[in-house]
């Protein structure tokens, strides 16, 4: 099978690549470099940068390759500023999917897998989060997520595409290859390791963590979140694609079962680290749920999904390692 990624030079998007690779799979990466690694891209893979606003490059794409299968995790998705630039979020993760699913059709593509998120539930009502729940965001990338959900199911009904929508919780750690590096980074665990980082090579910039808010309904007023190991989730993208024909349309959440805090994640960090990380408080981020812990008991039931990397430490440990392997990260 020969899988077109979009966003495949990304944090999710080339561990993923990873893992089709070693499935044995053919994989083309298409993606922008606005927040992707050309490095990051496997040297097994094809690449071609390009945007999916861009209709000309995309069927490029669809007409130099035979494509059989998308994974589409191509989007904007820092939550902060969903709020204050909606219209990137619905220009980006809406319209520039449709211009995906339009080629796909063109080219007599029926099957994708989407990068969606645990956003498109907004506050939960109960905890853990089943796929059930009601979908009612609080920033426009939750929203931006289940307005391409919904319009995945009218392309699924009208033109019989077939799709498994994946919504993540927090993805987090790192392969033995690959990590995480944005520019900016807003993921907590990557920003607690390189305040750690600066404080072993005794750096003075950027070691205190900032947390946003300490007056959460939670054990200790931050933020509750369920962290997957992004390993995990890519394995996850492999089930999905080897079951699509018999499902057709579905929808999964990915995610550990387990919440933890933004003082737990610290505490884990300095412990793995040793370092003495500094913590700097915030007023809340708009759009910033109080707790969201997943129940991904419907993947492991249908696709037979288990997560092998289940605790906290497990996770930031391979983070860690992953920063002190590659100290230059991404070059390009």
């Amino acid at each position: 099978m020969r899988v077109l990624v979009t966003g495949g030079a990304g944090y999710i998007g080339s561990i993923t690549t990873e893992e089709l690779l070693k499935q044995g799979q053919k994989v083309v990466v298409f993606d922008s470099l606005q927040q992707g690694h050309k490095d990051a891209v496997l040297p097994e893979a094809v690449f071609v940068q390009g945007d999916l606003s861009d209709k000309i490059s995309l069927e490029n794409v669809f007409q130099s390759y035979s494509i059989d299968a998308v994974v589409h995790l191509a989007a904007e998705t820092v939550v902060e500023h969903s709020m204050t630039d909606p219209k990137k979020y619905f220009h980006n993760n809406v319209i520039n999917g449709i211009n995906l699913l339009d080629s796909m059709l063109k080219y007599n593509v029926e099957k994708i897998i989407f990068s969606s998120s645990a956003a498109v539930y907004g506050e939960p009502v109960e905890t853990p989060i089943q796929e059930t729940h009601p979908q009612n965001p609080v920033n426009s990338y939750g929203e931006s997520k289940l307005m391409f959900e919904k319009i995945l199911d009218w392309y699924h009904r009208a033109y019989g595409v077939k799709y498994i929508s994946l919504r993540y919780f927090n993805a987090a750690g790192a392969s033995e290859k690959l990590g995480e590096e944005h520019h900016p980074e807003t993921h907590l665990i990557p920003l607690v390791l390189k305040c750690a980082l600066n404080y072993k090579t005794e750096k003075e910039a950027n070691k205190k963590v900032k947390i946003f808010g300490t007056e959460y309904p939670t054990n200790d007023g931050t933020c509750v979140r369920d962290y997957i190991h992004v390993v995990d989730l890519a394995k996850a993208h492999i089930l999905a694609l080897e079951q699509i024909d018999e499902l057709g349309a579905r929808v999964y959440n990915l995610g550990n079962g387990d919440g933890y805090s933004v003082h737990e994640v610290i505490d884990t960090a300095k412990k793995i680290t040793g370092a003495d990380i500094e913590v700097v408080f915030a007023s809340p981020r708009r759009g910033d749920p109080a707790v969201l812990i997943a129940s991904s008991s419907r993947i492991k039931e249908e696709l037979g999904w288990k997560p092998e990397h289940k605790d906290l430490e497990s996770i930031i440990q391979s983070a860690w390692s992953w920063y002190l392997n590659h100290p230059e990260r991404y070059s390009r």
